[in-house]
């Protein structure tokens, strides 16, 4: 079902039908005709509009916030803000795509050769519902001012957020057809990314489904970017700054309600620190208000939705039955609508399945290491690589975190997030291909070799 579900409540609040395949067929067919005309456009024709989307953003950033907070849970405060900051991706490309694509001259033994960058067509972008504004415009943004259009397939409970994007680009001026959404299951999907019109995919979302549309393309013979799950290292070593680390740490666990794949999920920390930064998460956790998502103050709002609960719940059950510790909160609240009380758990082993698994809301799991080098193979040990964290005032500390963890980035001091100006994205089974910066403008361009005799 297309519907928009208040998590907070349970209660539906509008259902939407499903696009017929005709209707679908017609969206790819515009898309193909809006890419030819994009194509031909100027980048200062194309900024112009992506700049007038950025404004758009931030002038009705209540209302686009509102909008999320309803339809996902998270606290309205942390959702106008992700509107927000869908406007600095719109102006990172408005200002920087140009000289991302422009031709770079190559001397060889021809008269001339040179790179040129060239857009591919419509793209096929399956976005999930977490950060449901965020997720999308990382890809429209840099997509559209390279001259491709996009086709995107959101996450099925967030259907007014789909809708509401693929008329902001109309309202802010591309031409019709450059960015539409998709209202069908996920069952769908495959039928899209097979149709030759489409030329490529991104998708943000879980293993299975990176997977599944993997498997897919790569039949296809049609390059993808996914970026999956994540299980992220917070590492603490005794010279950090300890209040610093604690309220950074508690933010990146528990901000978006815990459902973030870049959220710190494993906290391992040097065991000279690590009773105090036990007590003191203990309480940090223990002081957050779970509550309404549309109320100020409110730090947890509720899980996405019943399954969401379900699944935590079990996780967490299921390693504490296997000998591991409950140091507060982790359980489920017994209340109308996804609600979930965020919690920390200790003595997790590697014969426990929460070790290797990614726990999708507000647990943290917290280590006890000896070195450094413990700290890091702990961090390396996991089947993901997305993001990490360290907070150490050790110079070398720092060197050996950039050089030694396995993950798609690493901060020190500062919690892990996405900007603009930097490639995002992870290894192993977080993913691959990259996100914003350089390298999400470049992923779905035609990079080619032009040389004159």
């Amino acid at each position: 079902m297309i519907a928009t579900t208040n998590p907070a409540t349970g209660e539906v609040i509008k259902t939407f039908e499903p696009q017929t395949e005709a209707e679908v067929d017609l969206a790819i067919a515009k898309s193909v005709v809006a890419f030819e005309a994009l194509k031909n456009t100027t980048f200062e024709q194309r900024a112009g509009w992506m700049r007038k989307a950025g404004e758009i953003l931030v002038a009705e950033s209540d209302r686009f916030g509102r909008m999320m907070s309803l339809e996902m849970g998270k606290p309205l405060a942390q959702a106008i803000a992700e509107a927000k900051k869908c406007a600095t991706a719109c102006d990172y490309y408005a200002e920087h795509a140009k000289s991302i694509m422009a031709d770079e001259v190559v001397k060889t033994s021809r008269a001339r050769a040179f790179r040129r960058v060239l857009p591919l067509g419509p793209v096929l972008a399956i976005m999930p519902w977490n950060f449901p504004f965020w997720q999308v415009i990382r890809f429209a943004a840099p997509a559209l001012m390279a001259g491709n259009t996009g086709l995107l397939k959101h996450a099925s409970n967030v259907p007014q957020c789909a809708l509401a994007l693929s008329e902001l680009f109309t309202r802010a001026g591309f031409p019709d057809g450059c960015f539409q959404t998709l209202l069908i299951g996920g069952a769908r999907v495959e039928a899209v990314l097979r149709d030759p019109r489409v030329r490529a995919a991104t998708l943000t979302g879980s293993e299975p489904a990176g997977a599944a549309v993997a498997s897919v393309a790569g039949q296809e013979i049609k390059p993808t970017v996914l970026e999956l799950g994540g299980s992220d290292a917070f590492i603490i070593m005794p010279s950090a700054d300890l209040d610093k680390a604690i309220d950074v740490g508690v933010k990146a666990r528990t901000q978006n309600n815990g459902q973030s794949c870049i959220a710190a999920k494993r906290f391992i920390v040097h065991a000279d620190i690590y009773d105090e930064v036990r007590d003191r998460m203990v309480d940090a956790f223990e002081g957050l208000t779970v509550g309404d998502p549309m109320s100020e103050g409110t730090d947890i709002g509720p899980l996405v939705d019943a399954d969401a609960v379900t699944a935590l719940s079990e996780q967490v059950e299921t390693a504490l039955q296997a000998g591991a510790i409950r140091l507060t909160g982790a359980q489920a609240i017994e209340r109308d609508g996804s609600w979930f009380q965020p919690g920390i758990i200790a003595g997790v082993t590697k014969d426990m399945a929460v070790y290797s698994e990614e726990m999708f809301g507000p647990v943290a799991m917290l280590f006890k290491v000896e070195t450094l080098d413990a700290a890091i193979a702990l961090a390396n040990d996991s089947p993901f690589g997305l993001g990490s964290a360290i907070f150490t005032q050790d110079a070398a500390e720092m060197e050996r975190a950039f050089t030694d963890i396995e993950a798609g980035s690493t901060f020190v001091n500062a919690m892990t997030a996405s900007d603009p100006k930097l490639p995002f994205g992870g290894i192993k089974r977080s993913g691959y291909g990259r996100e914003l910066a350089r390298e999400g403008l470049l992923a779905f361009c035609n990079v080619k070799s032009c040389v004159v005799d």
